[in-house]
């Protein structure tokens, strides 16, 4: 498998999930500013929709969408506890923070990334962040990880977006639990590989 990717986008989700569950996988880095590899490919040719991750499977095809490919990902080593069986209520439970991740909290950062916003429009999303973050922060009282006991992928890509707070001036100190969280995380030594391997550190 390959995986395309961009230092510390979502991207790093599927990157840490794959360290974690000791997939055999490449790396092929995507600079989104000119759209392209870093062997110089177009990557729309690649991936149409132009943006990370995309997954290369080993018979060639591709797989977009991080909620995605983190399933594929976690189905490849069915025994491993980074998610609950299919079929079951845990793994809907699994798909249901996947899916709050994704529209809640990684779509609720997107007009930070833009400067050419004013500054009341990043104030009111960094408001709607702080709902979101309220409700994460009572989730992880007295847990460890987000679903209970085991790491899971909601995990991975939790940790990804929360460390974008650093990168856009987010203060999670209001967030203990979160602060907490994301040391945790980062001290796995699947994510310190991950960070290594993306220039993050």
């Amino acid at each position: 498998m390959k995986l395309f990717y961009t230092p510390g986008a979502c991207s790093m989700a599927c990157h840490i999930t794959l360290r974690e569950l000791e997939l055999p996988f490449e790396l092929m880095k995507v600079d989104l500013a000119t759209g392209r590899t870093e062997t110089g490919i177009d990557f729309r040719l690649l991936n149409p929709k132009g943006y990370v991750p995309a997954l290369q499977l080993n018979n060639g095809e591709f797989l977009t969408e991080n909620q995605v490919i983190l399933q594929y990902l976690v189905d490849e080593v069915p025994t491993s506890d980074l998610a609950p069986p299919q079929g079951t209520l845990e793994r809907y439970r699994l798909m249901e923070w996947l899916a709050f991740i994704a529209t809640e909290l990684h779509k609720g950062f997107g007009p930070l990334w833009n400067r050419d916003l004013p500054g009341e429009v990043h104030q009111l999303a960094k408001d709607r962040l702080g709902k979101r973050f309220d409700f994460v922060e009572k989730t992880l009282l007295g847990r460890e990880w987000l679903l209970g006991p085991h790491f899971t992928i909601v995990d991975s890509y939790l940790f990804t977006v929360l460390s974008w707070a650093h990168v856009l001036h987010v203060d999670l100190t209001p967030w203990p639990g979160l602060e907490s969280y994301v040391n945790r995380v980062r001290n796995r030594p699947a994510v310190q590989a991950t960070l290594a391997s993306e220039g993050l550190v």
